[in-house]
């Protein structure tokens, strides 16, 4: 009985507290409760650089002490729809969407705001959502180093051009024609055949190259919505056998891409150093889940159609075969011995 009556005696100690308590459980809870929880949907990692951004924008979160849920769409609206769904219902603080159609999320990211989680557009804008913060790149002055390329290498004589665009969901798509459009009405080049690949299907491109041999024939460049659309028009021209004679141009510095500027199929690409785009990107999501102001000089503001955003645009870097080593391989952002593997002899000395 004795015994008994010790044990209550401990147990009510235990209840009612005393300074000196520890609560081990509850310790681990606040902490788990002070992690910044980010929820991350992308379009898919069929382009190949969407996989480079993923990894770096997780090991960054993770360095600053976030946890980041990765979720692919598959190029799939509504189930991104869902996945947006998913992270408000999982109490996100922050969801980064790289999105499949730029015009069909903005119900869902009212609803995230409304549940006072901040919402990123990560490379593409998110159209009528009053987003927390749009970053990407300059997409219009990609357009523009995309035709400037084609135009300077016309050896003076000026001609036409094929332009087979991306998805034409993507709000980038149409700021990366503008750009080109631009420069292609400065300099006098016409557009003789015009396509878009829906969903970014590379396919589609090429076929429609394979359908208007006449035209792909007569032109004097391509420009290809990005390095794969690029990957798969070439091998059309090859059949052709006009690859090399016809300059194509595309975006991203996928490594295939590069491969072929030295080689000779493709003129340039442009490189986006997604690295400090991702870095950036994870370092505005803590301080916007944390509630700080993004104050800095670069960022300024742009309508998504109905409101205007805070922006961060981040400056392109236009390559060729002249600059492939200073610039890419430079950078780290490919290895030497992987952009010439097929071209050994052009291989710069150590």
């Amino acid at each position: 009985m004795k015994r008994i009556l010790m044990i209550l005696v401990a147990v009510c100690l235990m209840l009612t507290g005393c300074d000196n308590t520890e609560v081990p459980v509850l310790e681990s809870n606040n902490e788990t409760d002070d992690t910044v929880k980010i929820g991350m949907s992308f379009d898919s990692f069929v382009i190949e650089r969407w996989q480079r951004d993923r990894d770096v924008f997780v090991s960054t979160a993770k360095e600053l002490g976030a946890e980041v849920n990765v979720q692919s769409a598959n190029g799939d609206v509504e189930k991104q729809k869902e996945q947006i769904e998913y992270f408000i219902e999982s109490g996100m603080d922050v969801i980064v969407v790289i999105c499949i159609d730029s015009g069909s999320l903005s119900e869902v990211v009212s609803d995230a705001r409304k549940s006072g989680i901040k919402v990123i557009a990560y490379d593409r804008l998110l159209n009528d959502s009053s987003v927390d913060l749009y970053i990407s790149f300059d997409n219009a002055m990609v357009g523009r180093m995309m035709g400037e390329a084609l135009y300077e290498n016309m050896n003076g004589q000026v001609g036409s051009v094929m332009m087979l665009g991306g998805s034409p969901k993507d709000n980038n798509v149409s700021l990366l024609e503008k750009g080109f459009l631009e420069v292609c009405e400065e300099k006098g080049m016409t557009v003789s055949g015009r396509m878009h690949a829906d969903n970014w299907k590379a396919e589609i491109a090429a076929e429609y190259v394979y359908s208007n041999e006449y035209i792909a024939k007569q032109v004097s460049g391509i420009m290809c919505g990005n390095d794969t659309i690029a990957g798969a028009v070439i091998p059309v021209l090859a059949e052709m056998r006009i690859a090399g004679d016809v300059n194509v141009v595309g975006q991203d510095a996928d490594l295939e891409a590069c491969q072929r500027i030295v080689e000779g199929t493709q003129l340039m690409t442009v490189y986006k150093p997604v690295e400090k785009l991702a870095k950036r990107a994870a370092s505005c999501a803590i301080a916007l889940a944390k509630g700080e102001r993004l104050e800095a000089d670069d960022v300024t503001v742009i309508n998504d159609g109905s409101f205007d955003v805070p922006y961060i645009a981040m400056e392109p870097v236009s390559v060729t075969k002249d600059n492939m080593n200073e610039v890419i391989i430079g950078s780290g952002f490919h290895l030497k011995e992987d952009v010439y593997l097929n071209v050994p002899e052009l291989m710069p000395l150590p």
